[in-house]
């Protein structure tokens, strides 16, 4: 069974940001662990300077790490909504509430208004899961 066009639409959408989002963390763990700080990416801090570290909570590697995972968990919720799996859409929804946390702490305005969209596009073809 094939997945629908708006879950391989949402698919898509995972994989771009998990992508989008997910190489630039490898570059910030890298700096930082050199010593460095955060590196900008396309004249942005890469993951620096959002509301996190103005309430006191610096960008660290683990913290760094954290954000990778949901982004690499993102990807394989991408890869299983492609194969039309329930267990795709369950993850990813599933990751908003994580993704969520790092969105709004690294400062990132648009994962939020996708999110939604991914939302409702799962909802709408939730019965067409297997």
């Amino acid at each position: 069974m094939s997945a629908p066009t708006s879950l391989r639409v949402v698919a898509v959408l995972l994989w771009f940001f998990a992508l989008g989002f997910g190489v630039p963390c490898l570059l910030a763990i890298r700096s930082l662990s050199a010593g460095r700080g955060i590196p900008l990416v396309m004249g942005f801090p890469a993951y620096g300077g959002g509301p996190f570290e103005q309430h006191g909570l610096p960008t660290t590697i683990p913290l760094v790490l954290g954000f990778l995972l949901v982004c690499i968990l993102e990807a394989v919720a991408g890869w299983l909504l492609w194969g039309g799996y329930r267990a795709g859409a369950i993850l990813a929804l599933a990751l908003v509430v994580p993704g969520g946390a790092y969105w709004w702490g690294f400062d990132l305005p648009i994962p939020p208004i996708v999110a939604i969209v991914r939302t409702i596009l799962i909802m709408v073809n939730w019965s067409r899961l297997i």
